[in-house]
């Protein structure tokens, strides 16, 4: 199982952007995909997951209201839509695969998991 992450870049405080996970080598029916992001000097946080069956998703605190979770089964890709983006949303956004299909906010849940891409928000 192999993830990729996309759709990272630089963006101005209350802007928005799209992030994209591609998974290979399996399908999103079989595995709970979650959004972590690593800012410098923090810890690692989970952002969104969102259930194999799609039928449960969760959201981190610090994102809620303003990121969406969602998938399209047909491009096997999870989408993170980012809206009112702060300074503190910074980060290294990874994206990772759980096969028991639950998904949760521990990044220790996820063995599988592709590399980051970088989201900067300037204030």
């Amino acid at each position: 199982v192999q993830l990729q992450a996309s759709g990272g870049g630089l963006v101005q405080a209350g802007g928005s952007l799209r992030l994209s996970c591609v998974l290979s080598g399996g399908t999103l029916d079989w595995y709970a995909i979650g959004w972590f992001r690593e800012a410098t000097g923090k810890k690692r946080e989970g952002v969104a997951w969102l259930s194999s069956s799609a039928t449960h998703s969760g959201y981190g605190d610090s994102v809620k209201g303003r990121f969406t979770i969602s998938r399209d089964l047909a491009k096997n890709t999870v989408f993170l839509q980012m809206n009112a983006l702060e300074a503190e949303d910074t980060a290294v956004y990874y994206c990772g695969a759980d096969p028991t299909g639950y998904g949760g906010r521990w990044s220790g849940q996820y063995p599988h998991r592709g590399q980051g891409t970088l989201v900067t928000v300037s204030s």
